[in-house]
């Protein structure tokens, strides 16, 4: 199973969640503050591969940053 990354948009903590694909988008309760207000949050990547590293990271919208999505629907 995939782990995602969330984000709480009540108090602002992001958090981890191992789900499977078909829940990634289904609710989720915070883990600090246990509101049902959550997002999947867009996650960076990195692969090794040959000696060379491959990053990179989507984006849902222009106003997303690598470190905040918290005003994109996602």
């Amino acid at each position: 199973m995939p782990i995602y990354e969330y984000v709480c948009l009540e108090c602002n903590i992001k958090f981890d969640a191992l789900r499977s694909m078909s829940d990634a988008d289904a609710p989720i309760h915070c883990e600090n503050c246990d509101s049902d207000h959550t997002s999947r949050a867009i996650s960076l990547f990195a692969a090794h591969s040959e000696g060379r590293v491959v990053a990179g990271a989507g984006s849902a919208c222009s106003a997303c940053t690598s470190s905040n999505c918290s005003s994109c629907e996602i």
